[in-house]
């Protein structure tokens, strides 16, 4: 991830889920396992996409289930 991107990242409105409040990290690998935890777990899943008719993926698997 590029030094922009994670400048991007770090001033999401969702930032107090990465722990920016509580900055600084210990290190640059806590910060960059924060980051990912956060996309992995709540970014990705819960964002909408417009592939998926702007639905998260999990509204989408859901729907898919039913």
């Amino acid at each position: 991830m590029g030094q922009r991107a994670r400048r991007v990242v770090l001033r999401h409105p969702q930032k107090n889920d990465l722990g920016a409040d509580h900055h600084p990290w210990p290190s640059p690998a806590a910060a960059r396992a924060a980051v990912f935890e956060y996309v992995e777990s709540w970014y990705n899943p819960h964002r909408l996409h417009s592939s998926l008719d702007y639905r998260s993926p999990v509204e989408y698997e859901a729907a898919l289930a039913a």
